[in-house]
């Protein structure tokens, strides 16, 4: 084997508490890596003992992990960079402690530093145990306005490997008012289309409903639009695998991303999926509902 092939790389998955962690080393074991969580540190040195067999593993460490010290995790990712054979990242969840306060109160679970239940002054006192750790960092997330599917996405796009003739492609329906989604290659605006927020007995349903759907395809300029939507991603999607990207993002926005660019979204996946691609979806505005 050559000595790319050989190489074992090792992942520190870390940050504060509920900015995303298990999220990520989830993702990343979807991607095949060996995932451990919490491991005691004065543990992770056995991990390089013997030849590296070409691994990848994801490491979770943060305060809670048996005998945790900001200085013992460096120590030890520069001991994984002086090992032959091994390489080592460290990835850094962070979030804001408006956002971290408002996950804690959302979830209802207790900070790991503190007993009380108002967690602001252990949020605040754990980032600034972390913040060594933060600027050390090789990857730095910000999830503060990341969906847990958006964070995956973003896990998926950094670590995941292309496969030949492969190309996964999401779907995002959106709303305009709250901005584009991280993360979109390609964006299509359905605001020209006939809105059936203005008729009243559809007003309330969204763009996965027959009528609605029924509506909005109604327009006069639907199927042109639509036809000449699936031959733009016919004719990209082929170019993407052969640049070697391995995952495609299309976002189809609307006003207030319930009718139409559900509506279209859904039926694009339709078409694609019908056509061989490997398509999944997400309505960001129905999810926060």
């Amino acid at each position: 084997m050559s000595k790319k092939t050989q190489q074992s790389n090792i992942i520190l998955v870390t940050g504060p508490s509920g900015a995303g962690r298990s999220t990520a080393i989830n993702a990343l074991e979807d991607l095949g890596f060996e995932t451990i969580n919490n491991m005691p540190l004065s543990l992770l040195p056995s991990l390089l003992c013997g030849p590296p067999n070409g691994r990848q593993i994801a490491l979770g460490v943060d305060i809670r992990t048996r005998d945790f010290s900001v200085g013992a995790v460096l120590d030890f990712h520069e001991e994984i960079k002086r090992t032959e054979g091994f390489d080592s990242t460290i990835l850094f969840l962070d979030c804001t402690t408006d956002g971290l306060v408002r996950r804690y109160s959302e979830t209802r679970r207790r900070h790991p530093l503190t007993s009380e239940d108002t967690p602001e002054f252990a949020i605040a006192q754990e980032k600034k145990i972390l913040s060594t750790l933060r600027q050390r960092a090789d990857v730095l997330i910000d999830t503060t306005k990341l969906h847990p599917h958006d964070l995956k996405l973003e896990i998926r796009n950094m670590y995941g490997e292309a496969k030949a003739g492969y190309l996964a492609i999401t779907l995002h329906s959106f709303s305009y008012k709250r901005g584009v989604p991280r993360g979109i290659d390609m964006v299509y605006d359905c605001r020209f289309l006939n809105n059936p927020y203005w008729e009243k007995p559809l007003r309330t349903k969204n763009g996965t409903n027959v009528k609605v759907a029924d509506y909005v395809q109604s327009d006069a300029r639907f199927s042109e639009f639509f036809e000449r939507l699936v031959g733009m991603c016919e004719f990209l999607l082929p170019a993407y695998i052969d640049e070697g990207k391995a995952h495609f993002s299309v976002g189809l926005g609307c006003t207030g991303g319930q009718h139409r660019s559900v509506c279209v979204a859904e039926k694009l996946g339709k078409s694609l999926a019908d056509s061989g691609w490997d398509v999944s979806i997400r309505h960001r505005e129905l999810e926060r509902q």
